[in-house]
This record gives C-alpha cells, sequence and structure tokens, in this order.
C-alpha cells in the first residue's frame, strides 16, 4: 500500500518536486512504524475498558507470536492512514514537521480511534460480547472510518493550516485568481502504477481483516470480500468516467475521456467498499462504487471552489467515501451475513427492514454515531494540538 500511494503522489507532483514527495511517504511508514511500537499499539489495543489508560503492550512488551504478527498486520493500516496526507500536501510542508505529525497520529490520534471501533473493548465495537452499542455496534469491517475518514480528514485540516501552493489560487500579491491554476503531474504513468498497486493491496486489506472475528466460518467468506472489493472498484471506475465524459460533452461538444478522473473514481470504490465488504451482497457493492464515484467527482469540485489544495484529491476520495461507505453499511447489510460473521441479526441494513415492514435504523445510527465520533475525536485533537504549540 506504502509503494501504492507513493507512485500516485510522485505522478501527481511536478518533476522538481518528486524527491521531497517520496520522501515524505518514506517517513511515513518509519514514524507510524515507531509510533505504533512505543505507544500507539497499546493505546489501540492493549487493556480491557473503553477508556484510553492501558499499561499493557507499551513497546510491544508482553506480546506472544501470534500478537507480534497481528501488531505487523495492524502496522499497515496505521502506515495507510498516515500517508494519505502525503498526497494531499504535497509541493510543501518541513520535513521535521512532516516527521512530527507521523509520530503523533500513528502514537495518539489513530490508535483512540482504533480502539473503540475495532478494540474488542471500544464502546463502538460491534465485536464486544456484552453491552453492545444498541445491540448491534459499528461495523467499520476493514477501515473506511478508521483509516480512510482519519487520514482524509486529517489531510483537510492540515491544507487548511498550511494553505494553497503558490500561486494556485492567488496571484503573487495574494490576490484571488479569477481562474485556479491547474498545476499537471509530470506521469501519469507512475499515477496508473500506483492506483493498480493500491488495488492489489486492498485485497490484502479487506480479506486479512477476517482475522479478528472468530466465527468458524469466516475463511469461507475472503472470496466474496474480494469479489465485492473488485465489483465496487470497477463501478466506481466506469461511474466517474462516465459522468465525466458526459459532462464535459455537454459543456465542450466534445467527448474526451480522463484518466485521472477514472483513477480516483476506482480508489473512491475502494475506499467506500471498505467498511462493509463483508456484509453485504454483490449487487449492492455496485451500488455503492457507483455513489462512491459521484460523490468523488462533486466533492473534487467543490474543494477547488472553496480554494482547498489537494494536489492528489485525498480529501474526496477517502474523507467523502470514508463517510459513505460507513453509512453504506447501515442501509445495505444483509441479514444472513451479520448472522454469520457476527452472530446477531436483530437490526440490520435499513433497506432489509424497510423490505419487511419495518423502520429499524439502529444500524444506521450506530454507523452515523461513529462518523461522528470520529470527526468530533479528530478536530479535537489537532485543535487541542494547535493550541499548544501556538
Amino acid at each position: 500500500m506504502q509503494a501504492g500511494f507513493a507512485m500516485i503522489a510522485a505522478g501527481c507532483v511536478r518533476t522538481n518536486n518528486i524527491q521531497n514527495t517520496l520522501l515524505k511517504n518514506l517517513l511515513d511508514a518509519c514514524g507510524a512504524a515507531l509510533g505504533f511500537y512505543t505507544v500507539g499499539y497499546a493505546f489501540a489495543w492493549g487493556g480491557s475498558t473503553d477508556r484510553f489508560d492501558s499499561t499493557e503492550s507499551f513497546f510491544m512488551m508482553g506480546l506472544d507470536f501470534a500478537e507480534l504478527s497481528f501488531w505487523l498486520f495492524q502496522l499497515a493500516f496505521c502506515s495507510a492512514s498516515a500517508t494519505i496526507v502525503a498526497g494531499t500536501l504535497a509541493e510543501r510542508c518541513q520535513m521535521g514537521a512532516y516527521l512530527g505529525y507521523s509520530l503523533m497520529l500513528a502514537g495518539f490520534v489513530y490508535p483512540v480511534i482504533v480502539h473503540q471501533i475495532w478494540s474488542p473493548s471500544g464502546f463502538l465495537t460491534a465485536q464486544r460480547e456484552t453491552d453492545v452499542l444498541w445491540g448491534v455496534g459499528m461495523v467499520d469491517f476493514a477501515g473506511s472510518t478508521v483509516v480512510h475518514l482519519t487520514g482524509g480528514m486529517t489531510a483537510l485540516i492540515a491544507t487548511k493550516i498550511l494553505g494553497p501552493r503558490a500561486g494556485r489560487f492567488y496571484d503573487l500579491r495574494g490576490r484571488v485568481l479569477d481562474t485556479p491554476k491547474d498545476f499537471p503531474g509530470h506521469s501519469l504513468a507512475l499515477q496508473m502504477l500506483g492506483v493498480f498497486i493500491l488495488w492489489f493491496g486492498w485485497y490484502g486489506f479487506n480479506t486479512g481483516s477476517i482475522i479478528r472475528l472468530t466465527n468458524d466460518l469466516r475463511y469461507t467468506y475472503v472470496s466474496k470480500i474480494a469479489i465485492n472489493t473488485t465489483l465496487a472498484a470497477a463501478s466506481g471506475t466506469v461511474t466517474t468516467l462516465f459522468i465525466h465524459t458526459v459532462v464535459q460533452e455537454r459543456l465542450t461538444g466534445e467527448v474526451t475521456y480522463n484518466l485521472q478522473y477514472a483513477m480516483n473514481g476506482c480508489l473512491s470504490g475502494l475506499v467506500a467498499i471498505t467498511a462493509g465488504c463483508s456484509v453485504i451482497e454483490s449487487w449492492a457493492s455496485i451500488i455503492i462504487g457507483i455513489v462512491a464515484g459521484g460523490l468523488y467527482l462533486v466533492f473534487s469540485r467543490q474543494l477547488v471552489k472553496c480554494r482547498i489544495d489537494d494536489a492528489v484529491d485525498a480529501i474526496p476520495v477517502h474523507m467523502i467515501n470514508g463517510i459513505w461507505g460507513t453509512f453504506s453499511v447501515g442501509l445495505f447489510a444483509s441479514p444472513n451475513l451479520l448472522e454469520i460473521l457476527y452472530g446477531r441479526s436483530d437490526h440490520v441494513g435499513w433497506f432489509y427492514s424497510l423490505s419487511k415492514g419495518s423502520a429499524d435504523a439502529t444500524l444506521l445510527a450506530c454507523q452515523v454515531v461513529g462518523i461522528i465520533f470520529t470527526a468530533g475525536k479528530l478536530f479535537n485533537h489537532y485543535f487541542t494540538c494547535s493550541l499548544t504549540f501556538v
């Protein structure tokens, strides 16, 4: 995954910024490893309460061999969340500050979200044996919220603090440009390579997340998870390419196909399916991908209107579709799959409830609570840090 993010970021920047961008991606991997090793894993997975006062697993102390393997797998998620920001902040941000950010996110910010949503003792998790939130908990199977909303919202906050690249929205005297200046990347080939690497890596993330569940039948559903992942990526790509082509034909009279929009549509579908890939049917994954592609196009243009400079469109891809993916579980979660994987199906996707003459939206409400909790925690963390260093 780190290689995929690095290739996309390198392809999206101008030639003179390639080394700077790649170094940020390397610092993400290194900073995340150090932060997650020292305190991050302990805050995320140590302890048996929903509070953050664990005294277990700091510096990986007391972990057996199985837990060491789990630590390495979880580090991949942590690194991915951290490196989302690298693309958004391309061509600006000092290296020392960026390394500090990586350590902070991996050690103190990301683990708080993980603990409440994925840890068996978190108050939001669907894996609690007792006192599950509203009898169902929040389902975020492989990290639409934990990884992508965390990384995407961090990117939004960071780019608002740093401001746009010189000349993007303002001239040298600080006056707003009538038309924002585009800074095209130097290599679509590198971007395409990065997308395929990420798509392949997503199979590891989504299917590998089954190890957190204890149901004896869990391994028989790996292929279904992979199929849902594939269909969402495919439908996101086609939808984004089709909508953009139709809009451009109406505006200019010419039919054009934009590879960059198609690539980001693919990633949008992958982000959106991450939360529910284990509990939805294949037809629903196509719908989720279609909506993800449309949301990407809308919010990508909205960022430009708001003069927010996102060099790789990470905010609409990861933050917006992280939210959509988490929300979609509350709409499409299948009763059969929830029963098989989580051992309960009293509260299912809202559309299934409506089909049975009920309006039970308990699972949907849990998903919304998880989104609000994550956004609130992130804002609180970064606002507190900004006051500390002012």
